[in-house]
């Protein structure tokens, strides 16, 4: 089965309009390649050159897990952004505080792993310890922890701010903190808790 490009419009007060056409192209190619690479796996090709250190086998897999996860991370991140303003409620401002001691103490925290990520910045139920955390992947498939349950997707690669913010990371990250579909984040978290 191919994956499809979801329909997704421009919808962020951090990112501008060209800024959003651009990133929607690469996660296109994301969902391409993925596609490219499943239709080759499926095959009929010599898989005894499958090994650790080297072959084409591996390179497929490898190249399946990163295409797939930067089309999903990508379709998180553009999720997670509204034009209109909306503020956290209780029930997100409750369970964020149960995890990370206050809200505020989320939202600094996710600053400061957004300023230290090179890849994306994933706030996660991890269900494996019932606590939320924030998440650092240096890229698409570094830094995945398994049954962690998305919440909110930030890109941190340079291509995702550098149009609209230049070098300057930490105002990217500020402006993507106020346009969180707060109201989205409730709703997933009520399903979650």
């Amino acid at each position: 089965m191919e994956l499809s490009v979801k329909n997704i419009k421009y919808n962020s007060k951090a990112i501008s309009e060209k800024a959003f056409s651009e990133h929607f192209e690469l996660y296109k190619g994301y969902v391409n390649k993925f596609n490219a690479i499943t239709n080759e796996l499926s095959a009929e090709y010599n898989t005894q050159d499958a090994n650790s250190t080297y072959s084409k086998f591996r390179a497929l897999k490898k190249g399946e897990s990163y295409a797939l996860d930067g089309a999903v991370l990508h379709e998180l991140y553009f999720q997670a952004m509204t034009a209109s303003e909306t503020r956290p409620l209780p029930k997100t401002i409750d369970i964020i505080s149960k995890s990370f001691g206050s809200f505020s103490n989320f939202v600094d925290d996710f600053i400061n792993t957004a300023k230290s990520a090179r890849g994306w910045v994933i706030f996660s139920l991890d269900q494996r310890t019932g606590t939320f955390r924030n998440f650092l992947l240096d890229s698409h498939d570094n830094g995945i922890v398994l049954m962690a349950f998305p919440i909110i997707v930030i890109d941190m690669y340079e291509h995702a701010y550098f149009l609209d913010y230049g070098i300057n990371k930490e105002a990217y990250i500020r402006s993507f903190m106020k346009s969180i579909n707060w109201d989205l984040v409730e709703k997933q978290i009520k399903k979650l808790c």
